[in-house]
């Protein structure tokens, strides 16, 4: 490509690329220019269209109007593109009395079709540069693509050596382009519209004045924003012209993705008062992913698995739509549906309803999309009747086996909306069931099985774990923003280097270096609770120091006064700092450590609220089920006053302002209001990127969040979204030989025998241990003679054996699904231990330790101890490892006095004296022991009365030594609860001493 320097070289440049891709040079001049002034469209080129792919058509129309055909013709066409708008009518064609005028032709999908492939040679592309479009001034367009007249796509490109970039070019699409003329007018002649420079694109799809939209359009840097440099010296952005805008490119983005979107717009109080919509073309990476799929599957047909590792803020939900349409259209060289079915895996409703409309958009067909909301007889109807696109829950499918029995199994893709949560447990292995076409004979025909002459049993046993692993029939393509280690090993793509990674990566650096979500991390503070706990009682009793330091936490964090001052600090927080944000509207939440925590946060929230007089503030409050405090139910409904269904909507009116939450509300919801988040509760991993990622969603007037968090170090939040902050990928595949490592310590306990292992697994197969009274009865007495052997052991066997058969059964059942290998006595160790690990008592470490009348909270107090942004290493990538099995040891949990389990924890969460610290504390008690007049005190009262006098001369001893430590005496000075125990201690050491 010629180099040249300016704007015109830039523009010319493209020019010829597009012109070798297959568009034509056209200069609207003359009569086209003025025709074109006066519609909008080049007419000339729009008739000559028409007259080449439909002049049966043509004529029909011209009897019916006469000499006057074509003015009647252009005024119905421009009516209908009003009316109907610009998608409707590409799609659909228009009718103008009886008659239908299609106003392009997609490329069909084979070339069966003879008159379909030659009305679709006859399209009309063409390229023009500085277009003239009215009359009332002379501004012009730097370039505008046409499909058959129709102005579809308009480019404003600049150059950077000539001081022009990107930003210049949507500067003047939002200030210099009036929508109201009719070129720019939404969804009527324009589909999109491009700024663009050497190295960045942006798009968008309406013109608004200063309320112009623009979404980058690149494909991403090294992880970040922007576009690589190419290898072949060209433009960083020439992938637009080369690629997208190339003709079959853009009928194929007309036909099969853009879709107007509809929303409701609501007031304040969460009424609906109109309708938004929005002409939705897709970013570049769903464009980018979707296709590359498409490809993928096209080739290699059905059986493998795909990985889409997109950030919150990518749009999944469109991508899951596009993706559906297209897999439920693919077919083969043959011309045959490679899938029967396309099966969306998703617990979001929204997803059903934009689904549905974009489907329906794109194929113009009612009932291609059936979402289950009934029970698992719909789904297995659905599946029996080869449903296009079918949305359902994953828990529904354990309940579907039986109802598709005796199925002729099809193929299958399956569409998984959050991947994390749902590669795990008997609902995936039933899905893979349900859809399997695998039998015994195919184990035998792939040289699965080792020995000949299996038993019935045995033989069942086989298909089972046929029908459990990876499946020729089924392809998954699951989505998430956070791939644990077993996601990436299920569905990820294994590389060159052997490592699985995500066939497709849109990156959390990428969404926030683009605006597309907000990074939560920038405004960050952390405050560390000090506490001082003392026993209560007389005795010091053996408790368990693991379940004691748990209770003990529990204890301070649930104190009624560690929840008024959390309380307190975070309200006034609000109303201070947030409640201002985002035009007045700003939300926050409250994440709790448990359901109690999330009741007494509400009932401390409306006191204090109640207390202070505060009319602007109200609270709503989320966990699941009944709590009992104090003898008292609690429940969602009882303390918000309105249905658990009516939530969301409650919250995002102006109404309520703060929400408490208790694991819900935790993960998957999204209301873009929500600008802080206060975190008591401790996060880690993958549960840390998705709680502090509420925050992380974008709307009008939001630019920033906040974080105060109680719990948890900047350290910490750090290294859980770290792994996600680019490419995730693993560095190594699980072994299945660890399971050979686990039965050799669990098989020593020896708490089953061979006989019982069988018969159990004998019972599974045949149904029995699910259907038949009798059988259950049976099952329950197998299992029992198990537990009664263990509980032979001791406290530590027995929490050694749970650890190792739970995590056996665990990672079995993982296994099964990713690797198919067949070992039966392993797999019948998995179903006995399945059973048996439901039937085991509780351990010493699940029974509670009550201490809370043994022990009481003498200090409390709450310290701001980092301020700042978290800031995450640009490393190109992480790798993830997967979980590997050690040597199982007795989870040794001693038992020690509760004095010490008090010393430690203050030690830990009192305040951090340093050595200077310390040495000062010691010179005041020192100044105090030669005061002649605090030692006659004490030597002549009580120490109550000795108290009195202390306490009233002791600030006084602290400034004189003011000067030597001024931080450590600050401390004192300023705060009550510090100086009190700081107080109490010297006087009571003081006494001591004195009197001894």
């Amino acid at each position: 490509m010629a180099m040249d320097t300016s704007e015109k070289g830039f523009e010319s440049n493209i020019e010829t690329e597009l012109i070798e891709n297959g568009y034509k040079k056209r200069v609207l001049e003359g009569d086209a220019s003025v025709a074109f002034k006066q519609h909008a469209i080049d007419v000339e080129e729009l008739f000559a269209f028409l007259e080449d792919t439909q002049e049966k058509r043509m004529r029909t129309l011209e009897k019916s109007y006469g000499p006057s055909y074509k003015e009647e013709v252009l005024k119905r066409i421009k009516d209908q593109l009003h009316k109907q708008g610009l998608v409707e009518c590409l799609r659909k064609g228009i009718k103008d009395r009886g008659v239908t005028l299609q106003l392009a032709y997609n490329k069909p999908p084979t070339d069966m079709n003879k008159t379909l492939n030659e009305q679709y040679q006859l399209n009309r592309f063409n390229v023009s540069r500085q277009v003239y479009y009215s009359d009332k001034h002379n501004n012009s367009l730097d370039m505008v693509l046409f499909l058959n007249g129709l102005p579809l796509v308009v480019m404003e490109l600049k150059n950077p050596l000539t001081n022009q970039t990107v930003e210049h070019a949507m500067k003047q699409l939002k200030d210099d382009r009036n929508p109201r003329e009719q070129l720019f007018r939404f969804n009527e002649r324009v589909a999109v519209y491009f700024a663009v420079d050497p190295d960045e694109v942006f798009m968008t799809t309406k013109l608004d004045k200063g309320k112009t939209y623009f979404l980058p359009f690149n494909k991403g840097n090294l992880g970040g924003k922007g576009n690589p440099l190419p290898q072949d010296s060209n433009y960083r952005t020439h992938y637009l012209w080369d690629d997208i805008l190339a003709p079959d490119s853009l009928l194929d983005i007309l036909y099969r993705f853009i879709f107007v979107k509809k929303d409701e717009i609501k007031d304040s109080n969460g009424e609906t008062i109109g309708e938004r919509q929005m002409l939705i073309f897709p970013r570049f990476h769903q464009l980018d992913a979707v296709r590359k799929i498409e490809t993928d599957v096209s080739r290699h047909l059905v059986g493998r698995n795909y990985l889409i590792q997109h950030s919150a803020g990518s749009g999944k939900t469109n991508s899951i739509s596009w993706l559906a349409h297209r897999l439920a259209k693919l077919h083969n060289e043959n011309n045959e549906s490679i899938f029967s079915s396309v099966i969306v895996i998703t617990d979001r409703r929204v997803l059903d309803k934009q689904l549905q409309d974009a489907v329906y958009q794109l194929e113009h067909r009612a009932g291609m999309v059936e979402p289950i909301d009934k029970n698992s007889d719909q789904l297995a109807r659905a599946i029996n009747n080869e449903t296009r696109i079918i949305i359902t829950t994953l828990q529904k499918f354990p309940f579907v086996l039986e109802k598709v029995a005796g199925l002729e199994r099809k193929k299958y893709a399956v569409i998984i909306d959050e991947a994390h949560s749902s590669q795990g447990g008997k609902a995936s292995t039933a899905l893979t069931n349900v859809l399997s076409d695998k039998t015994l004979e195919a184990a035998y025909e792939e040289d699965r099985v080792a020995e000949d002459n299996l038993d019935d049993v045995d033989e069942k046993i086989v298909e089972a774990i046929m029908k459990s692993g990876k499946q020729d029939n089924v392809s998954f393509f699951a989505f998430t923003a956070t791939p644990k280690p077993k996601t990436l090993e299920k569905f990820g793509t294994v590389g060159p280097d052997g490592k699985p990674a995500a066939f497709h990566q849109y990156t959390m650096r990428q969404a926030i270096e683009e605006g597309f979500i907000l990074d939560v991390l920038e405004n960050y503070t952390t405050y560390k609770t000090f506490w001082k706990i003392a026993k209560t009682v007389d005795d010091d009793p053996e408790v368990s120091q693991k379940q004691a330091t748990k209770k003990l936490a529990q204890y301070v964090s649930l104190h009624p006064h560690s929840i008024a001052q959390k309380t307190e600090i975070i309200v006034e927080h609000y109303r201070n700092f947030v409640q201002r944000k985002i035009g007045g509207r700003a939300k926050a939440m409250v994440v709790t450590a448990s359901r109690l925590h999330a009741v007494r946060y509400k009932v401390a929230f409306d006191r204090y609220i109640n207390e202070m007089g505060y009319n602007d503030l109200k609270t709503v409050v989320a966990f699941s089920g009944t709590v009992q405090d104090g003898g008292i139910n609690y429940t969602e409904p009882d303390m918000n006053q309105f249905s658990e269904r009516e939530l969301p909507e409650k919250f995002n009116s102006d109404e309520y302002k703060v929400l408490l939450v208790a694991e819900k509300y935790q993960t998957g919801f999204d209301e873009p209001l929500l600008h802080t988040m206060y975190v008591d509760k401790p996060l880690s991993g993958i549960k840390a990127v998705q709680t502090l990622s509420r925050l992380n969603r974008t709307c009008p007037g939001k630019d920033d969040t906040f974080v105060l968090d109680f719990v948890n170090d900047p350290e910490d939040i750090q290294a859980s979204f770290q792994p996600y902050y680019e490419s995730t990928s693993l560095s190594e595949v699980t072994d299945p030989n660890i399971l050979y490592d686990m039965q050799a310590e669990i098989e020593p306990y020896q708490l089953f025998t061979a006989e019982e292992v069988q018969r159990v697994n004998e019972l599974e197969v045949t149904g029995g241990a699910n259907k038949s009274a009798k059988a259950q009865i049976e099952l329950n007495a197998i299992l029992d003679k198990g537990v009664d052997r263990f509980k032979n052991l001791s406290d530590e066997e027995q929490y050694a054996f749970k650890q190792v058969a739970t995590k056996f059964a665990r990672t079995y059942g993982f296994i099964l699904q990713v690797i198919t290998f067949i070992d039966l006595d392993l797999h019948k160790l998995y179903i006995y231990l399945t059973y048996l690990l439901r039937k085991l008592p509780r351990g010493r470490d699940d029974k509670d330790v009550y201490l809370a009348d043994d022990v009481t909270l003498e200090y409390y107090r709450n310290q701001k101890v980092f301020e700042g942004g978290i800031e995450l290493e640009k490393t190109g990538g992480y790798d993830l490892t997967p979980q590997k099995h050690g040597i199982g040891g007795s989870g040794d949990d001693e038992k020690v006095r509760l004095s010490s389990i008090l010393d430690k924890l203050n030690e830990r969460f009192g305040t951090q004296f340093t050595e200077t610290d310390f040495l000062s504390r010691e010179q005041v008690k020192e100044d105090m022991l030669n005061s002649e007049d605090i030692r006659e005190k004490a030597k002549n009262n009580t120490k109550e009365n000795f108290k009195f006098a202390f306490e009233k001369t002791f600030i006084n001893f602290v400034i004189d030594r003011m000067s030597s430590n001024e931080e450590f005496f600050l401390k004192i000075l300023e705060n009550d609860e510090f100086k009190t125990v700081i107080m109490e201690d010297m006087m009571n050491e003081v006494y001591g001493e004195v009197n001894n």
